[in-house]
């Protein structure tokens, strides 16, 4: 069972029988800075009260995707190729796409009883049993991201699921949360005169019981000398849904105490990423910190001798903070660090090999242990053609074996190569994109896994 992330699934308007989300690069630009370009995304009043079908999902996203916070999507061919290259046979395989506007606990019903659906059919199958191991067939779900909540969802409501599963890796799920929910649902707030489809995000995600399931449910937002969690009322403050988070936070309360862990749960973890780890908030402005506070160990916040709450930057993938990627109801069985940016964990090389492992029941080593070498990615969330802008790393002190290009993102098709050099105490490279457009950037760090990140580039006057 393969289950996406948040917006890891085309999705097609059944009414007007358009293609909503898993448009080309192009059309997405478009999209973005069109005013009405993401209507047809928000969820109405009728599918709030339960009445869907309006929107369906048609398959995994197939095509690079760009949104203002989240950055990159990167499509799951990859990943489909690297499970049916370990399977007996291509009906092995269930790409489940969904509605990932809707709520995980919603997804989570229709996963459950899809993959009950899924295993009967297979167990069926004339390949469904090898002649070395006549064992009845079992469940084996690769999920990314929000696609690890909403496979946690389907076992919790099927329980008879349970013994029928064999593993369950996931990619960068946020079993905590990521507070880049919140500053999506923040928006604008607190800049200039906006450049970015921001605005448009974060009207569209305050419709969206699936954005609210993915609030950070750690104390991390700062006030003063104490650390709190993010209620419903400050969610509505910020730019939210009080409903919707409400309900999100029911939910993930019920999960947190159910005290139910994922079998055989394997973790894929992203570090060296610079991550949003907590937050302040001044007025209704979301401030982002790249920091995350330390806990004793009963777990009350770790404090200085002139009681300040201890900071310490965990990193991440660039979305979810790392302790947040694994940290769910019982810990994982184990947990594999690898320094790569979220939207890539189900693309990259390294996590696909890991994923083929566990399906053939052999885990490998996904390299050294992670350490302060590891090449961290920063680049700005969008930024306009012809203009000059600076690509960071992090966690290098040499550039020596270290190569940067740009790619089409469609295509890959490298465009430039960027000179890396020092400026102001750190090590980055000036890029100018040619034109608007979707593009990857790519660093190759000696023997790890390349680190790639889709970055979009708008003209200044297209958001109108």
């Amino acid at each position: 069972m393969i289950v996406p992330g948040i917006m890891g699934s085309n999705l097609l308007d059944s009414v007007s029988g358009r293609s909503v989300w898993g448009l080309s690069a192009g059309l997405l630009r478009k999209a973005w800075c069109r005013r009405d370009g993401m209507a047809a995304l928000h969820l109405s009043d009728d599918e709030r009260q339960g009445r869907l079908g309006r929107i369906r999902a048609t398959g995994l996203l197939s095509v690079p995707a760009w949104a203002p916070c989240l950055k990159g999507l990167e499509p799951y061919g990859d990943l489909v190729e690297a499970v049916h290259a370990v399977t007996a046979d291509s009906a092995a395989v269930l790409e489940f796409a969904y509605d990932w506007r809707l709520s995980v606990a919603v997804n989570g019903a229709l996963l459950a009883a899809a993959a009950r659906r899924h295993l009967m059919g297979w167990r069926g199958h004339p390949r469904s049993r090898s002649d070395y191991d006549d064992r009845p067939a079992r469940l084996v779900f690769i999920a990314h991201s929000m696609g690890g909540l909403v496979t946690q969802a389907a076992l919790a409501h099927a329980p008879d699921l349970e013994p029928d599963t064999r593993a369950v890796v996931t990619l960068g799920t946020p079993f905590l949360g990521s507070v880049k929910a919140a500053v999506i649902l923040n928006g604008n707030r607190g800049e200039p005169l906006p450049v970015l489809p921001k605005s448009r995000m974060q009207a569209l995600s305050a419709t969206l019981p699936g954005v609210h399931d993915l609030l950070p449910g750690y104390r991390c937002v700062e006030n003063g000398l104490d650390v709190e969690r993010l209620d419903p009322g400050t969610v509505e403050a910020i730019g939210g849904d009080r409903e919707l988070a409400e309900q999100a936070q029911a939910f993930r309360d019920a999960r947190m105490s159910s005290g139910h862990a994922l079998p055989a749960h394997r973790a894929v973890v992203g570090v060296a990423q610079p991550t949003v780890q907590s937050m302040s908030i001044c007025d209704g402005v979301v401030r982002p910190q790249f920091h995350a506070f330390e806990l004793n160990t009963d777990r009350q916040l770790a404090r200085d001798r002139h009681g300040i709450p201890i900071r310490k930057d965990r990193g991440g993938d660039g979305t979810v903070y790392r302790d947040a990627a694994h940290r769910s109801e019982g810990h994982a069985r184990s947990v594999a660090y690898v320094p790569l940016q979220h939207g890539a964990l189900a693309r990259n090389s390294v996590a696909l090999r890991y994923v083929r492992a566990v399906i053939t029941e052999y885990e490998p080593e996904l390299g050294p242990p992670m350490g302060d070498s590891e090449v961290g990615l920063d680049v700005p969330d969008c930024v306009a053609p012809d203009a000059a802008w600076w690509l960071r790393l992090t966690g290098v002190d040499n550039p020596a074996g270290i190569a940067c290009s740009v790619h089409e993102a469609e295509t890959d098709r490298r465009l430039m190569t960027p000179r890396l050099q020092w400026r102001d105490d750190e090590i980055g490279a000036w890029v100018t994109l040619p034109e608007p457009g979707l593009y990857r950037v790519r660093v190759n760090a000696g023997a790890n896994a390349p680190i790639t990140q889709l970055i979009m580039a708008l003209e200044s006057d297209e958001d109108d």
